[in-house]
């Protein structure tokens, strides 16, 4: 006489709803680190761009022999920058995302003015 035992192979649900748990785990330690570190990429890419600007406009200064008060516009300095410059936290174009505040001033940023800014010069 034969038995006949039929093993189905599978996940019981309770191996699924574990599963389920770790993967909601990692994802809610996950997803804040990353929203955090494109945040930190983005403030460092503006401050570079800012870097870039303030750059072109005191090279502007140099070669036009300009006072310190004056006040170049995009098209004084866009030769001297290389790329089209744009702040990564939703700027279109240059006019919505930067300021130029003269030659002794610093550019300044017009999506968040309070964390993108160019830190104060050193002196060696």
């Amino acid at each position: 006489m034969k038995i006949n035992t039929s093993r189905k192979s599978g996940f019981t649900l309770v191996e699924i709803m574990i599963v389920v748990a770790i993967i909601g785990l990692l994802a809610a330690i996950a997803i804040p680190n990353f929203v955090r570190a494109r945040t930190q990429s983005q403030k460092n890419a503006c401050i570079n761009n800012l870097r870039q600007i303030d750059g072109a406009v005191q090279q502007w200064a140099l070669e036009n022999k300009a006072a310190p008060t004056a006040s170049p516009g995009f098209t004084d300095i866009s030769a001297y920058l290389k790329n089209s410059v744009i702040c990564p936290m939703g700027g279109t174009t240059f006019a919505d995302s930067y300021t130029i505040n003269g030659v002794t001033n610093k550019p300044t940023c017009k999506k968040d003015s309070v964390n993108h800014i160019l830190p104060p010069d050193t002196t060696g």
